[in-house]
C-alpha cells in the first residue's frame, strides 16, 4: 500500500466525486472539502471526513487532490487567502487534476518548490462514466520521482497513468486530447444534423455509421445520446470550450492555426450564449439543426 495514506480531496463535482468514492474503495482515508457541503454528503456517509475549508482538509493530508472548474478556481485555492500552499505541510504532493493551462501548471510547480511543497499537473480524460468506473486516463506533468510516488492513488482511479514531462507537460497533452475531441465531436453531430435533414431514418443509419469506417467512442456514446435526445452532461458544453480556449491560445502562441479547434470553440461558446452553457457535449448538435 502506499505511503501516501491520508488524502485531501477538494472540489466534488461530476467528475471529482466519483473520482474520491473510487479512492476510498481502494483503501485511502480521504478528507473532503466543496463549496457546498451537500455534494459531499454521499461520500460522508460513506466515511469520508467533512472540513470546513480547502485549507483544513489540506493540513494533516499526505497528498492533496484538486478538481475543480476553473482555472481562477484553482488559483484561489492553491494561492489566494488560506490557500492549499499556506496550510500544507512540506514535502505534501498535491494533483491538479482540473484542466488549465500549461503556463499555470508550471507557476504552480515553481511556487510550490520554493515552499517545500511538490505539485503535478494531471488533468483527466474519461468522462463522467470513466470517473465513475475507474476508467480514466491521466496526463500527468512534474517531477518523476512524484509522480512514481503517486502511482497506487492513479491506480485506484484510472486505466492509465502516463507521465508526460516537466510541469506544464500534462496540461499541454489534455489540450491536445481536447483538440481531438473537438474535431471529433462536431464531426459526429454535423453528420447526424445532415442525416436527419436530408430525411434519413437515424435509427437505421447509426449503427451503420458504427460498424464503419466512421466508428469511434465519441460516436457511440455522443451519438446514442443525440438520437435519444438526451442533452445530460458527462462533460459540460462549457468547461469543452473552456479548455479549446485554452488549447487554441497555446496553439497560437506556437504559431499553429487551429482552424477546427477554433471553429468548435465558437459555436459551443453560441451554445453557452444561448443558455445551454450545462448541458452536455453532445448538444452541440443543436447549433447545427437550428441552420437545417
Amino acid at each position: 500500500m502506499s505511503e501516501l495514506q491520508k488524502i485531501a480531496f477538494i472540489g466534488l463535482g461530476i467528475m471529482g466525486a466519483p473520482i474520491a468514492r473510487n479512492l476510498m474503495k481502494a483503501g485511502f482515508e480521504l478528507h473532503v472539502w466543496a463549496r457546498r457541503r451537500e455534494k459531499a454528503q454521499p461520500l460522508l456517509a460513506e466515511g469520508a471526513v467533512w472540513h470546513d475549508s480547502a485549507a483544513e482538509a489540506a493540513r494533516s493530508a499526505d497528498a492533496v487532490i484538486t478538481m475543480l472548474g476553473e482555472p481562477k478556481d484553482v488559483e484561489s485555492v492553491y494561492l489566494g487567502e488560506s490557500s492549499l500552499m499556506t496550510a500544507a505541510r512540506p514535502g505534501t504532493i498535491m494533483i491538479d487534476m482540473t484542466t488549465s493551462s500549461p503556463s499555470q501548471a508550471a507557476r504552480l510547480h515553481d511556487e510550490a518548490e520554493q515552499r517545500g511543497l511538490r505539485v503535478l499537473d494531471c488533468p483527466v480524460t474519461g468522462g463522467r462514466a470513466g470517473a465513475e468506473n475507474a476508467r480514466l486516463a491521466l496526463f500527468v506533468g512534474g517531477e518523476r520521482a512524484d509522480f512514481d510516488a503517486c502511482t497506487p492513488l492513479f491506480a485506484a482511479v484510472s486505466a492509465r497513468a502516463s507521465y508526460m514531462g516537466k510541469a506544464g507537460s500534462g496540461q499541454a497533452a489534455k489540450a491536445a486530447n481536447q483538440i481531438a475531441v473537438a474535431g471529433v465531436l462536431s464531426g459526429v453531430c454535423e453528420s447526424l444534423a445532415y442525416a436527419r435533414a436530408a430525411g434519413l431514418d437515424l435509427n437505421e443509419l447509426f449503427p451503420l455509421l458504427c460498424a464503419g469506417s466512421a466508428k469511434s467512442s465519441q460516436l457511440e456514446k455522443i451519438g446514442a445520446k443525440i438520437l435519444a435526445g438526451d442533452d445530460t452532461p458527462s462533460f459540460f458544453v462549457r468547461y469543452l470550450a473552456k479548455d479549446l480556449r485554452i488549447g487554441v491560445g497555446e496553439a497560437d502562441s506556437l504559431g499553429l492555426t487551429l482552424e477546427v479547434a477554433r471553429d468548435t470553440l465558437a459555436n459551443l461558446d453560441e451554445l453557452s450564449a444561448r443558455g445551454m452553457g450545462e448541458l452536455g457535449t453532445q448538444a452541440l448538435v443543436h447549433h447545427y439543426e437550428k441552420k437545417a
